[in-house]
């Protein structure tokens, strides 16, 4: 059976990607620091297995991998979803504790988890999955530390996939645009706020550069993604591959 860690899997992509990878006989463990979230997630996806772990904390992480060696023993694929948006404010307003906090998990987090599972996927000649964002090819407004760890995830992914490639692992990296769930309209109601217009005005905002007038379901990201396990998939590595039905900025 092969087995894979999802972390930031409670909710919105990490849920349905955990879900999807299970539906398709995969042994999955998923990690979130919202423990309320997890409990739900576990219960609504039978065989799903979880802990609780912030990943801007090391000594947790270390017990993620505990739990990891002792429920799955070994690692097909990696899946480094977690990830903060932070505050929706301007560079000159937004506190530096702020920055620290999205870097620290959107970037440190995912590099202290994958270092941890490089050896184990070097063993199966895994899969490593980075989730980046539209905001890691074009910028992001009123967004700009979570933008600049997206675009981090980006050269982050690309190394990964030089270095592991003789080892037979592959790392790419998802960009999500516009994807249907809670989170999006966190963004959509941050953006409202700011630029005065209605909700309804944002989200037509957001679809006008995009060539499919539509949100992505989270679904469609977890299929992306389980592609990237096949032995097709597997002829893929240092990838960025957009899913946000974009026209423009190719």
């Amino acid at each position: 059976m092969k087995k894979a860690l999802v972390t930031g899997g409670a909710g919105g992509i990490g849920l349905a990607i955990a879900r999807k990878f299970v539906e398709e006989g995969w042994q999955v463990l998923t990690c979130d620091i919202d423990q309320a979230a997890l409990d739900k997630a576990l219960a609504s996806v039978p065989g799903l297995l979880g802990v609780r772990c912030d990943c801007s904390k090391p000594d947790e992480i270390d017990t993620l991998f505990t739990v990891l060696d002792r429920a799955l023993g070994g690692l097909d694929c990696l899946v480094n979803n977690v990830g903060i948006g932070g505050p929706t404010l301007p560079a000159e307003e937004l506190p530096g504790e702020e920055w620290r906090r999205v870097l620290d998990i959107n970037l440190t987090g995912t590099f202290e988890v994958t270092r941890r599972a490089i050896l184990l996927l070097k063993q199966s000649a895994g899969t490593i999955i980075n989730m980046s964002s539209a905001a890691g090819r074009y910028g992001y407004p009123n967004r700009i530390a979570y933008s600049t760890t997206k675009w981090g995830l980006i050269g982050f992914t690309k190394t990964l996939a030089m270095e592991l490639g003789a080892c037979d692992v592959t790392a790419n990296a998802i960009l999500p645009g516009a994807v249907g769930g809670e989170r999006f309209d966190r963004v959509i109601a941050g953006r409202a706020a700011i630029s005065g217009r209605t909700l309804e005005e944002e989200v037509q905002i957001g679809l006008s550069t995009q060539s499919l007038k539509k949100i992505v379901p989270p679904e469609h990201i977890a299929d992306l993604a389980l592609f990237l396990t096949t032995p097709a998939g597997r002829n893929i590595s240092g990838a960025a591959l957009p899913i946000d039905n974009d026209l423009q900025h190719g």
